[in-house]
């Protein structure tokens, strides 16, 4: 039995004993079996015996080493490593595992981690290793999975940035409330200069605590009906201790498991008359609009309807509005591609149009002269134009028409047959609907040049030559 009782469990105890009837073959079995890679080098550090315990490394084709010193099999970094593992051996000196490296043709180096020990007394050393290569493959998961994790935190911590940045500089007042006990978690400082109290004192506190109590259960029936629904209509409410009020809207979401309201607050002015007044107007003039005998329509920017009244319904020969809304108003005008643009570049260079002179088609072919006037407001939450359109059809007469006197009638064209030639008569025929088509086109565009030349299909150089053939117009004005 051993007497230094310090090395049991680093060396066996009794290794004579129990492991003194052991052959050679079973003791390359055990050796074999218990490692990977398995080497018997002699005193030179040749190797003189080599054994696989796995396939990966039998197809490497190791198998060649046999009479190559081991530091041969290794590379260049991994030689000293070797070379000290030999040393120890020989020195008696306690084994050490060491990695070293093994090239391979097969792609990346092969990296084992060694142990050597010598046996016998012809100096013969065993050198037994482990393939690291799956401890490699999972240590490398391991850098790939925290880089991914590092990436995934500064991208969060960037969207957090953002939002901080967002949330305290939006000049809306809003605050974070917690749905379960209906405290104020955060605030920006719009939402304390509209409360009148630093952010620090509204954080925490309940938030329907700044209200009236009336005004405070109307809140909070507001915000039970966005966390059983998801939405509910704005709520008006009095802060307490003033008179003055402010809009309340609520949305649910849920952040961290926990859910939290997310509360915008806008001020009402302090009388409240004006407001209720404007609610008045405008249902007033929702209602005229719907009763008026002129068609009403009511456009995005680009013409396509959002809403018209009855009247429009009937002079386009449709059933209800939804059959009109998103579409476009140049579907029911007389000439496409023309009227709704000159009227769209009217409305935005001066911002409205009165009279445009053009006709209307009914969806089963129903034409009416009409009179289009027109304002655009681009300004506010939804940029819109407004058209009214009214059928003068029955107001038209000869007198109308007779207004322009022509240079030649008919009837005097037809008594030059045969005192002028054919070729002169059609000149002057030409050039007498030319000028009526192109006095036809300033007038409706309220003698703008550039739409009268789009209405035309000229250029505006063109237009400008045929004004000076005519006479038409200001000639100190030919070029805008």
């Amino acid at each position: 039995m051993p007497t230094d009782t310090g090395l049991l469990g680093k060396q066996f105890g009794a290794p004579g004993k129990t492991l003194g009837g052991l052959d050679a073959e079973t003791a390359a079995a055990v050796i074999s079996a218990a490692s990977d890679i398995a080497l018997i080098l002699d005193r030179d550090g040749v190797i003189r015996d080599v054994a696989f315990g796995s396939d990966e490394l039998v197809r490497e084709e190791y198998g060649k080493w046999l009479g190559q010193p081991w530091t041969d099999t290794v590379t260049a970094e991994s030689r000293s490593k070797v070379e000290a593992m030999l040393r120890d051996a020989a020195s008696k000196v306690p084994p050490r595992w060491r990695h070293v490296n093994h090239p391979s043709s097969r792609g990346a180096d092969v990296p084992v981690v060694y142990s050597a020990v010598q046996v016998g007394s012809e100096g013969r050393v065993v050198a037994v290793g482990r393939d690291l290569r799956s401890v490699a493959a999972l240590q490398q998961r391991l850098v790939e999975a925290q880089q991914s994790m590092e990436r995934d935190y500064w991208r969060l911590r960037n969207v957090e940035t953002r939002y901080r940045m967002l949330f305290q500089m939006a000049s809306e007042a809003v605050l974070i409330v917690d749905a379960a006990t209906q405290k104020v978690v955060e605030a920006n400082p719009a939402s304390a200069v509209l409360l009148g109290e630093s952010e620090r004192r509204i954080v925490g506190r309940p938030f329907l605590s700044v209200f009236e109590p009336e005004s405070a259960q109307a809140i909070e029936t507001m915000l039970g009906g966005v966390k059983l629904a998801g939405r509910a209509d704005d709520v008006n409410a009095r802060m307490a201790g003033n008179e003055r009020q402010l809009v309340i809207s609520a949305q649910l979401f849920r952040h961290e498991s926990a859910s939290l309201f997310l509360v915008r607050l806008s001020p009402l002015p302090l009388d409240a008359g004006p407001s209720a007044l404007s609610k008045s107007t405008a249902a007033m003039l929702a209602e005229v609009v719907a009763g008026a005998p002129d068609a009403f329509v009511i456009t995005d920017p680009e013409g396509k309807i959002l809403a018209a009244n009855p009247a429009f319904i009937d002079l386009a020969q449709l059933v209800t509005e939804e059959q009109a809304r998103g579409e476009s108003l140049e579907r029911w005008l007389g000439r496409p591609g023309v009227d709704l643009n000159v009227m769209i570049t009217n409305l935005r260079q001066y911002g409205i149009v009165r009279l445009f002179a053009t006709t209307m088609r009914g969806e089963h072919g129903a034409d009416a002269e009409v009179e289009i006037s027109a304002v655009a407001v681009l300004r506010g939450a939804q940029p819109c134009l407004g058209f009214t359109i009214r059928n003068v059809g029955r107001r038209l007469n000869a007198d109308t028409r007779a207004g322009r006197e022509l240079p030649r009638s008919v009837e005097q064209l037809t008594e030059l047959v045969g005192r002028v030639p054919l070729k002169g008569l059609v000149r002057e025929a030409t050039d007498l609907i030319e000028r009526l088509c192109i006095e036809s086109a300033l007038e409706l565009t309220q003698d703008n040049r550039a739409s009268a030349a789009e209405m035309l299909g000229l250029s505006r150089q063109s237009l400008y030559v045929k004004l000076r053939r005519y006479g038409l117009g200001d000639l100190a004005d030919s070029v805008e």
